[in-house]
């Protein structure tokens, strides 16, 4: 309630970070830009464009961001159903044009980052979300840290018309945002059970949530 936005503005998100940390810029062609928090312009003022802040490869985006420190570990994925685990430090440029990092195909576009909960993989899983409503689980130890980047393994399994629409990392409860007939929108808290019923193998298709 205390934050105000231009018109055509809007929240995109919310970081807790130091100003020793980085911002990291994710561009809609797999490039990835890092700005200094501390050279962010305080909440006083009108703020200025990330634009501003790095160069943009000409023809491209930005597409999300996050925001923490380096040894904060990212789950990076695309909507052709590949990810690979990054640390936030393996993200960082000295250079204002970024480097690429995400390999994407012709049509492929970067989904947002999910933070890994905690320090260590042991017991932490990953819910990839397809747009046609399947969910898959399965533990997150299955994943390689690749900190060069690239194209990553095969998440989740895809119906030529489909895509992976997001990818959360968790340990005991998922939440799931969506709509449900009519365009209702629906918000289900998944545990025990209910989340069962959803973990398999990686690369598999998932079963309608």
């Amino acid at each position: 309630a205390s934050l105000a936005f231009k018109a055509g503005d809007a929240l995109y998100g919310r970081f807790a970070c130091r100003s020793v940390d980085t911002l990291a810029v994710f561009g809609s062609d797999g490039r990835v830009y890092s700005v200094a928090v501390a050279a962010l312009p305080g909440g006083r003022g009108d703020g200025q464009p990330i634009t501003s802040l790095i160069d943009l490869e000409a023809g491209t985006q930005p597409a999300h961001y996050h925001a923490g420190a380096a040894a904060q570990m990212l789950v990076l994925a695309a909507s052709g159903g590949f990810g690979l685990l990054a640390r936030m430090g393996d993200l960082q440029s000295r250079q204002r044009g970024g480097k690429t990092f995400l390999a994407l195909e012709p049509g492929e576009t970067p989904l947002a980052p999910a933070l890994v909960p905690g320090d260590d993989l042991l017991g932490a899983q990953l819910g990839c979300l397809s747009a046609s409503g399947r969910l898959l689980v399965f533990p997150l130890d299955e994943l390689k840290h690749q900190p060069k980047g690239g194209r990553g393994l095969t998440l989740m399994g895809l119906d030529a018309k489909d895509a992976l629409a997001s990818v959360a990392a968790f340990t005991q409860t998922l939440r799931v945002l969506g709509s449900g007939r009519g365009g209702k929108a629906k918000d289900e808290l998944l545990k025990a059970a209910a989340l069962m019923a959803h973990v398999g193998k990686r690369a598999r298709k998932g079963k309608v949530v």
